[in-house]
């Protein structure tokens, strides 16, 4: 199937698609689409959640024993420098049982609460990023978590003792020509009996070289007695037909297990489809729903790494008399990994809790968690390496070879750039937080702005919306934010002691910082943003969906004021347990006086940039008006085509595929 043959989809069937995919109904309440709605329900995050005391033992029993085998049995370097992951150590993890954490004790795995299994990501991550991400491709999207959302119990006793303990699984769902717009799909599965014929081929398969068990994305024709569509298949790896035939290498995550896959008349039985014909896609968008909390797990972790690099370096190197943290140029950027740090666990932690209680939809929260904690991350990691200047460009091997500590700040670097990447990019996470943000309007008053509405369907929206309108627009006038004692709970504590024993009545002395005004800074904004929201969609309308400088401005200022609540809710709870109260708010503070820096300027660039601008100069280079300014250069990109063929049919590679047993 060459770039050309893909079946082509216009605008609109693509939103079709995706549209369906979609969960439709909000069943319980979400703190983040209230947030976007101008509501700061506050009540629905604090008291933070607290895990339960069984949860807490088997869940740090598991760190403690991963934290002594990745210190022990895990050769980083080696990992970097052969690209590769050792067979010893993934045999390693299986016997540890780390393909099982997320999977429930009565399959044989560890039944690890969603907080602690991603703990456990962030901890092996911080030795090496790439098993973090085997063990989150295998659990957070592989085979384990769609089954359990919505196999069968045959499937569930078939497929899961495997995946706890032996076959570590990958998500196939990507194609050469096809990436976040599935309705152009291509690989197929068509009914041959009670079975399906698999063909296609799927690119960028994290875990697809190693893999034993593969969750595969096909399209189903329709026909006599099937409904066809996407739908989701577990398929058996050494499956005849199935053929890996590259491993792919990238800029970071050098142990990557990632590879092109292709499908020739695999025969997979009915038995092996999860859910109805026509279900995949709503089947991976509800995996990612809490899938997507490991990525910003190890993002957090990444932080406390270069938080511990920036202070050792900082405080051991010297320039013009002192040591450079205590030039405000480099204090500047310490700040702000620690304070960020302290908000990206705040964000992962509040969510994990969330999602393990089950109370809350924390669909926009874990994908505002994943979004938030991928730009963060590879910003302080970029700050880490300014900090250490050539040595932060040098890689660790060449840091050792000369006799200095092995810092691989370039590395993390690298590794770090692909989470802006995976499992959804930044850009489209941008649009998919932005419909779900403004799902309540296109709700009552869609059919106002849908060219393709009939007229009664429009009369029918105008007499939803005003009524809608009428109850939400004037909430959005006045609220606690304008009230200069709301939010007292967070104010310094009045009774407290120092860390010398010695009490104080005066809480400016204590080293409390007062978190109210930032709450109160949240509960404003999130009204702002909800006007500027309504007035965007009265202004523009149906066009609104093409704004997507305007809408991902949007997104970023919700963004900011979620990790502002989580820090502050996060650092009252610190204080409340008498664990690190001081120190947490300080952070806490320092988190939300920068947040609302990058706040206020997204809320200026709503109404003013070049958006418009910059739409016409991409006019002019793709019509090749600038072409000329390409010229004085030679491009050392080689020959071939943009998107590889991938035409079904018998393969012609070798198989590279390397199951480790």
């Amino acid at each position: 199937m060459t770039a050309s043959s893909v079946r082509p989809v216009s605008e609109r069937e693509a939103r079709q698609v995706a549209e369906a995919a979609r969960e439709q109904v909000w069943h319980k309440p979400s703190f983040a689409k209230e947030l976007f709605l101008g509501r700061f329900r506050l009540d629905l995050i604090h008291p933070h959640p607290a895990p339960a005391p069984d949860d807490v033992r088997r869940g740090e029993a598991f760190l403690a024993k991963l934290g002594e085998f990745c210190a022990t049995r895990v050769d980083a370097a080696r990992i970097e420098r052969e690209a590769r992951i050792p067979d010893e150590t993934i045999k390693g993890l299986k016997e540890l049982g780390a393909l099982g954490m997320k999977i429930d004790t009565k399959y044989g795995g560890l039944g690890l609460t969603q907080v602690y299994y991603n703990r456990a990501l962030a901890l092996a991550g911080s030795v090496s990023p790439a098993i973090g991400a085997l063990l989150s491709a295998h659990q957070s999207i592989g085979v384990p978590q769609p089954l359990k959302l919505f196999g069968t119990q045959e499937q569930k006793d078939r497929f899961l003792p495997r995946c706890a303990g032996t076959d570590i699984s990958a998500f196939l769902l990507t194609e050469p020509d096809v990436g976040s717009d599935p309705a152009r799909l291509a690989t197929t599965a068509v009914p041959d009996g009670d079975d399906y014929l698999l063909d296609g081929v799927k690119l960028w398969t994290t875990n697809g070289v190693v893999a034993d068990l593969l969750v595969v994305m096909a399209r189903v024709p329709r026909s006599d007695g099937h409904k066809g569509g996407i739908s989701a298949f577990v398929v058996e790896t050494a499956s005849e037909g199935v053929t890996v035939e590259n491993r792919n290498a990238f800029m970071g995550l050098r142990g990557l297990e990632n590879g092109v896959t292709r499908f020739h008349r695999v025969r997979v039985p009915a038995a092996n489809r999860i859910g109805p014909e026509g279900a995949g896609l709503k089947i991976a968008l509800t995996t990612l729903n809490t899938g997507r909390l490991s990525l910003p797990a190890m993002c957090a972790g990444a932080g406390k790494w270069c938080l511990k690099i920036a202070r050792e370096w900082s405080a051991a190197r010297e320039q013009w008399g002192k040591p450079i943290a205590e030039h405000e140029a480099v204090g500047a950027k310490i700040s702000f990994i620690a304070a960020t740090t302290f908000a990206l666990e705040a964000v992962i932690d509040l969510a994990s809790q969330m999602a393990d209680e089950d109370r809350n939809d924390i669909r926009i929260e874990a994908a505002l968690a994943k979004l938030y904690g991928s730009e963060m991350a590879w910003l302080m990691a970029d700050e880490l390496v300014q900090i250490r200047g050539g040595r932060g460009y040098e890689t660790a091997a060449s840091l050792a070879a000369r006799g200095e500590r092995a810092v691989p700040a370039e590395q993390m670097l690298r590794d770090l750039r692909i989470n802006r990447i995976f499992e959804g990019s930044t850009e489209i996470m941008h649009l998919l937080i932005a419909r779900e943000a403004v799902d309540a309007h296109l709700s009552v008053a869609g059919d106002l702005i849908d060219p393709d509405a009939s007229l009664p369907d429009k009369g029918k929206a105008a007499a939803r919306a005003g009524g809608f309108y009428a109850r939400w627009l004037p909430g959005l006038v006045t609220g606690p934010g304008q009230l200069p004692r709301a939010y007292a709970e967070f104010r310094p504590p009045a009774d407290h002691r120092h860390p010398d024993g010695k009490r104080s009545a005066r809480p400016a002395s204590s080293g409390y910082r007062d978190l109210s005004p930032h709450l109160r800074y949240v509960e404003r904004s999130a009204r702002r943003l909800a006007r500027s929201t309504f007035y965007a969609m009265s202004r523009w309308q149906g066009r609104m969906e093409t704004k997507q400088g305007f809408l991902s401005r949007i997104v970023d200022i919700g963004a900011e004021l979620f990790a502002m609540s989580a820090a502050c809710v996060r650092a009252e709870m610190l204080r409340s347990r008498g664990d690190h109260g001081v120190e947490a708010y300080q952070l806490a503070d320092t988190f939300c006086r920068q947040a609302r820096i990058r706040a206020d300027e997204l809320f200026g660039r709503l109404w003013t940039n070049t958006d418009d601008l910059d739409r016409k100069v991409v006019s002019g280079v793709l019509s090749g008006a600038y072409e000329w300014l390409e010229q004085g250069i030679l491009d050392p990109s080689g020959d071939g085509p943009w998107i590889a063929d991938a035409t079904p049919g018998p393969t012609s590679r070798r198989n590279v595929h390397r199951p480790i047993h």
